[in-house]
């Protein structure tokens, strides 16, 4: 878990959770004396009902042509030409292929900085969906530090994180085994007004399965019973899925 002096730097998100009332830890604690061992993760909604900047379409060759040439720039001089010559020329549309196909191929670094160059682009408007995006493929690459980064910088910019962000910081915790963490987004989700998504669910309660954390799953599943519509359903889906056979709601 990263120390506590890290997470100062950040400052952001420990704010949020103490505008919230929040000391040191939420509603749901951790139990002491358990060591958290790191976890498998997939999450993102990708059923969201908001609409990203872009539909998804064919690469254009120019396109396809700038994710080659970075790739291949071995230098930052020839990382710097690719983007005079080739990445400055792209059309809005093309621009953004060009992020998506980068973030497909997990190309981070790349992606990066292609992402901080469409941000400074005259047409760009942020975008929650786009900054999902970045976050959840920094949580697959366990740059938890700067997806906490791009976490607080979505207030800068004027926006209030929604379910779908709120889901990829708690996946980007349980990556890495960052439990409590996980927890506290979760319940800032929830304090924040944010209805959590199925989803949202599915990945607490198979990574705190995972985990061994029995009182934190049996948490998690009784406020399936507040937010989600047939809980029980529900809850069988998920344990079916993960091999389980019996639900119990209490």
């Amino acid at each position: 878990m990263e120390s506590q002096s890290a997470l100062a730097k950040m400052g952001c998100l420990k704010f949020h959770f103490s505008q919230m009332g929040f000391r040191q830890r939420p509603q749901i604690s951790l139990p002491s004396g358990k060591k958290i061992q790191a976890l498998t993760v997939t999450c993102g909604l990708r059923d969201a009902n908001k609409k990203p900047m872009w539909r998804s379409r064919v690469l254009s060759s120019e396109a396809i042509q700038a994710v080659h040439a970075m790739k291949l720039a071995k230098s930052s001089s020839k990382l710097e030409e690719v983007f005079q010559s080739r990445i400055c020329r792209l059309l809005k549309a093309d621009l953004l292929d060009t992020l998506t196909e980068l973030r497909r191929q997990n190309e981070l670094d790349l992606a990066l900085k292609v992402f901080n160059f469409v941000r400074k682009e005259v047409w760009y408007k942020p975008d929650l969906s786009l900054h999902s995006d970045m976050i959840l493929m920094l949580g697959k690459n366990k740059q938890i530090a700067m997806a906490e980064e791009l976490f607080c910088e979505l207030k800068k910019e004027g926006l209030d994180p929604d379910t779908r962000v709120y889901t990829e910081m708690i996946g980007v915790y349980l990556q890495v085994g960052m439990i409590d963490k996980a927890m506290m987004t979760y319940e800032t989700m929830k304090v924040s007004g944010c209805t959590p998504h199925k989803l949202t669910f599915t990945i607490l309660i198979r990574n705190l399965e995972n985990a061994g954390e029995e009182e934190l799953v049996a948490a998690v599943r009784r406020d399936c019973i507040q937010y989600v519509e047939f809980p029980k359903k529900f809850l069988e889906e998920v344990y079916q899925k993960h091999r389980k056979a019996e639900v119990d709601l209490v």
